[in-house]
C-alpha cells in the first residue's frame, strides 16, 4: 500500500474536473507536495501546490518535467482526449494520433520516465493510470481502442513494478460529471467520489478501481460471447 501523508504527487491534466479533485484531495490526505500538471498551469490557492507545464505527447515536456520533479513518490497520468464522434473510420488522421499521443504514449513514456525515480525509493511508492470502461466497449472508437492499450501497459507495468515495490493502480470508470461528458445524459458519477474511490484503493493496497456500475458490468461481460456484448454481431433470423 502507498500512503498520501507526506507524498509527493504529480498530476497530469490537474486543471480539469477529476485533477482538480485530485490535487485537493491529495492535500487533503496529507501530501507534502502536489505538481500539478497541465499544458497551462494555473494558479492555486495553496504553497503546497507546484504548477508544472507539461504536454504528455512531447517527449522534451517529459524530460523536464523529470527534472523538475526528481522528488515525486505518486504519478498520476490524468491528462487524457475525447473523440468527437463514435465508430473508429470516421476519426481525423489528427484525431487519431491525439487520442494515441496522449491517452497511450503520454502515460506509458510518463511511466517509463519517472520509474528510475520511484524505483529507487525502495517502497511506498505509486503510479496510477486512469483507463475508462470503455476500453472494454469498444464504441468509442479510437478513444476506446487507446484506452484498452493503456489497460494492457498498466497491467504489465505492474508486474514489471511490483519487485522494487512500486504500487500500480488502474482505474476504469464510465461517464464523469466533468465538461468533457456536458453532452452526456446518461448517469454521470461526480468526479469527488471518483478521486476519494481512487486514493482509498491506493491507501488500501489495491490494483484496480471499478468506479461505477457500467465498469463493473463491462468487466464481468469480457469472458461473454462477441454477440452477446455486441448485439448488433447476431446474426437476424
Amino acid at each position: 500500500m502507498t500512503s498520501l501523508n507526506g507524498a509527493i504527487v504529480l498530476i497530469t491534466g490537474a486543471n480539469g474536473g477529476i485533477g482538480s479533485h485530485f490535487v485537493r484531495d491529495a492535500l487533503a490526505r496529507g501530501a507534502e507536495k502536489v505538481y500539478a500538471a497541465a499544458r497551462t498551469p494555473r494558479g492555486w490557492d495553496d504553497e503546497r501546490v507546484v504548477p508544472l507545464t507539461l504536454d504528455v505527447t512531447d517527449p522534451e515536456s517529459i524530460k523536464a518535467a523529470v527534472e523538475a520533479a526528481p522528488d515525486v513518490t505518486i504519478l498520476v497520468n490524468n491528462a487524457g482526449a475525447s473523440v468527437s464522434s463514435p465508430g473508429i473510420l470516421s476519426h481525423s488522421d489528427e484525431e487519431i494520433r491525439r487520442n494515441v499521443e496522449t491517452n497511450f504514449l503520454g502515460p506509458l513514456f510518463l511511466a517509463r520516465a519517472f520509474a528510475p525515480i520511484l524505483t529507487a525509493k525502495g517502497g511506498n511508492t505509486a503510479i496510477i493510470d486512469i483507463h475508462s470502461a470503455l476500453a472494454w466497449y469498444a464504441i468509442a472508437g479510437i478513444y476506446s481502442a487507446t484506452k484498452a492499450a493503456l489497460w494492457s501497459a498498466t497491467n504489465s507495468l505492474r508486474l514489471e513494478l511490483q519487485p522494487a515495490g512500486v504500487q500500480v493502480v488502474g482505474v476504469h470508470v464510465g461517464w464523469v460529471d466533468t465538461a468533457m461528458a456536458a453532452h452526456i445524459t446518461d448517469p454521470k458519477l461526480d468526479p469527488a467520489d471518483l478521486v476519494t474511490q481512487v486514493f482509498d484503493v491506493l491507501e488500501a493496497g489495491g490494483h484496480e478501481v471499478l468506479a461505477d456500475n457500467a465498469s463493473v458490468q463491462l468487466k464481468a461481460g469480457l469472458s461473454a460471447p462477441l454477440d452477446a456484448v455486441y448485439p448488433q454481431l447476431a446474426s437476424k433470423s
